[in-house]
């Protein structure tokens, strides 16, 4: 704290002038009380000024020897070696945190072409229904059960172009990892939907075989979706204009985990650097960052899971991921 003896011998230093005071009152009202009439303390954790009027956090531990509580023993460690790198822990999943949300923007901003036809159908099909419910209520006898039909398509097509608008909105959204019970059915479903016009641009289609009663995971729902476009996106583009099938598939192990696998017969891996595609920046695409299957590995680990691709029998790759499903609702965690 840059005392010498002197200041402690001569009596100059009291724990009250060097506790700052937002410790001070649980000093006095919460932790001295309970030393007396325990006789000790868990270890807590405090702050002290130092002589320069800085401050060091501390980890103390208390105990006194006689019930007069006059002889005691102490122990004061210097915490701040570790709030350091507790803070440069935080600060790289912050980074990492920025690097998901500027990849899940760019991949979006990718999307633009395919999402806006995804809305546009829905909407074109709600002005179409719009027309037909008009012109059968205009009827000299209005056709209402026909009518009726027509309005209700209108809400289920309206009802689809703002999920579509609601699923864009939510990866679009920056903030901490938000945990919460996810069905990956349904996130797999939202995904094959959101990519759907994309892979026809791409001349290939979308097979799923989802194993029905799958348990749910503890997971953050936009990021497990980033995670799962990344890897759908990245089998589409090996299958360009080749006429190619992307399969997605759910399944559950003897052990309890959900095993999902994105399989396309694409291009495949490169040969002796299967590992190195998981690598930051390390990419085989012409315009690639290198950032997708990183930040992906990296938001299935937060997970709990594990990320690994394997070549196929015949063509192409699929790339597998492993989710626990034995776990208890917690705070969020950074990804």
């Amino acid at each position: 704290m840059g005392y010498d003896r002197d200041d402690v011998v001569g009596g100059r230093l009291r724990w009250t002038e060097l506790t700052p005071p937002e410790w001070l009152e649980r000093d006095t009202q919460q932790w001295m009380p309970k030393l007396k009439m325990t006789g000790s303390l868990q270890p807590f954790e405090k702050e002290y000024f130092r002589r320069d009027g800085s401050r060091v956090p501390v980890l103390i531990g208390l105990a006194t020897l006689d019930e007069t509580g006059n002889q005691g023993l102490a122990f004061v460690l210097d915490l701040t070696q570790r709030k350091r790198a507790e803070e440069e822990r935080d600060r790289l999943h912050q980074l990492e945190a920025d690097l998901a949300h500027i990849n899940r923007v760019n991949t979006m901003g990718e999307l633009t072409a395919s999402l806006a036809h995804e809305i546009k159908q829905p909407i074109g099909a709600v002005v179409t229904n719009a027309e037909a419910c008009v012109r059968l209520l205009d009827r000299d006898e209005p056709d209402l059960p026909e009518a009726r039909e027509a309005a209700m398509e209108m809400v289920r097509d309206a009802r689809r172009a703002a999920e579509v608008i609601d699923h864009v909105r939510s990866l679009y959204r920056k903030g901490s990892s938000q945990l919460d019970i996810v069905d990956v059915n349904q996130v797999i479903g939202d995904m094959v939907v959101m990519l759907r016009n994309e892979a026809n641009r791409h001349s290939v289609t979308i097979h799923t075989d989802l194993a029905e009663g799958l348990p749910t995971v503890m997971a953050d729902r936009v990021q497990l979706q980033q995670a799962l476009m990344n890897l759908m996106l990245n089998g589409i583009e090996a299958m360009n204009d080749t006429s190619g099938e992307l399969s997605v598939r759910s399944v559950t192990t003897e052990d309890g985990q959900l095993v999902v696998s994105v399989s396309d017969c694409g291009i495949g891996l490169p040969v002796k650097q299967v590992e190195r595609i998981f690598d930051a920046f390390f990419t085989t695409k012409p315009h690639g960052t290198g950032m997708g299957l990183s930040i992906s590995r990296t938001i299935i680990e937060s997970c709990g899971g594990h990320l690994w691709a394997t070549h196929n029998a015949e063509r192409g790759a699929t790339f597998h991921f492993t989710l626990p499903t034995k776990v208890k609702a917690s705070s969020p965690s950074a990804a």
